[in-house]
């Protein structure tokens, strides 16, 4: 199932007054070949149950959680590099896990009234969905990565011309042969690797091959191929599957990279221009309780710069979401703010980018909004002034 449904069914969740389990655990081995854990996870879940009566409706949820927790993992499967895992069981028995070949830091554990997804989403934007395509003049593999894994793998192979099978064929046939059936050989390519893109819903494409095929390649992409593409490489068609991953992964870091400078500077020319942004926390979720923001952008220090609960004022909230957070947070509106941000754009479908330069949005709180309308014809007010780039 695509990370993204999963987070959207996730951020449905409706907060509660027991404890919600989110749990970040990475399960790479370590020099030893060992996993780390399973310690962590005697030592944090003992410490939390600790802190809740023993009968008591929350302690009895958390205690089934803890053994739901060790079952599941004592059974996970060797190639996973991370998991995440989400449990209530007092809230009707509420239990979904997502194992990832990506890795994380470090392993996490978070008890909330609602899921904590400001990992899973930083991971969902840290890894998105792209194809590597690696040609040579007669054969082609397309794979289609994401997460940190391989979701697909598609192979052509047309039969290698030599000129000794042409006979006699003069110098100038030869070559005249020779280029056509490279041309016929790329747009087969082209072809299936569009199809791909528009099944696969890739966002970009990263180029490898060797210096004959490419230019002929690119040559054949339509305009709406040829915007996707951030890169080419030199590798040759046989290099192995992981190195292909390796390379084609810091081509799309490079590029995201370059573009989260342009995305802020965008976002602060939409400011001062005509109002379509936002920026800090009040404002942010203002906007986003609107249904007004487009695209959220979050830093990835977020995490470090609001750890602990906020109080942002009950004018964020209407009547049921009051209900919802004192419900499960106490007798005050303080919230987690990565927690608020990240699950209100995914209920209203706003998209969420991570820019992991935290010098980019510090001068904000590490958030800001792009906005699909304004309200009021209101213009929130610039909390601080831009970061030099």
């Amino acid at each position: 199932m695509p990370l993204r449904e999963t987070l959207d069914r996730l951020a449905a969740f409706v907060p509660v007054n027991l404890p919600v389990i989110s749990l970040y655990l990475s399960t790479q081995a370590d020099r030893r070949g060992r996993a780390s854990y399973h310690s962590f996870l005697r030592k944090e879940l003992k410490a939390k149950l600790r802190t809740y009566p023993l009968r008591s409706p929350a302690g009895v949820s958390f205690d089934t959680d803890v053994g739901r927790i060790k079952a599941y993992v004592e059974n996970i499967r060797p190639s996973t590099n991370s998991v995440a895992i989400f449990a209530c069981a007092g809230a009707g028995d509420f239990f979904e896990t997502v194992a990832l070949d990506a890795p994380i830091d470090e392993h996490r554990l978070y008890v909330y009234h609602q899921p904590h997804l400001y990992p899973l989403a930083r991971l969902s934007d840290q890894f998105q969905r792209y194809a590597a395509l690696i040609a040579d003049t007669n054969a082609a593999r397309i794979y289609v990565f994401g997460i940190g894994e391989n979701l697909g793998e598609v192979n052509i192979r047309n039969p290698n011309v030599s000129k000794t099978q042409l006979g006699g064929w003069s110098q100038a046939r030869y070559q005249r042969h020779i280029r056509n059936y490279h041309l016929h050989h790329a747009k087969e390519v082209v072809e299936v690797l569009d199809r791909v893109v528009q099944k696969e819903k890739v966002r970009h494409i990263v180029l490898a091959g060797d210096e004959v095929i490419l230019p002929v390649l690119l040559r054949q992409f339509p305009p709406h191929l040829s915007e996707l593409v951030i890169d080419t490489l030199r590798l040759d068609i046989k290099t192995p599957e992981h190195i292909v991953a390796e390379r084609t992964l810091e081509s799309l870091q490079a590029h995201e990279a370059k573009t989260d400078v342009e995305r802020v500077e965008q976002l602060m020319d939409q400011y001062r221009a005509d109002g379509l942004a936002v920026v800090g926390v009040h404002d942010t979720l203002a906007a986003l309780s609107h249904g007004q923001v487009d695209v959220l952008y979050l830093s990835g220090s977020l995490e470090a710069i609001h750890a602990d609960d906020e109080e942002v004022g009950r004018g964020l909230f209407d009547k049921s979401q009051k209900k919802a957070v004192l419900r499960g947070g106490g007798s005050t509106l303080k919230i987690k703010v990565t927690d608020e941000l990240v699950t209100r754009a995914l209920q209203t479908e706003a998209s969420i980018t991570f820019i992991e330069n935290p010098a980019l949005l510090a001068d904000f709180g590490g958030i800001g909004a792009t906005l699909r309308y304004q309200l009021n014809g209101h213009k929130p007010i610039l909390v601080g002034p831009p970061r030099a780039q």
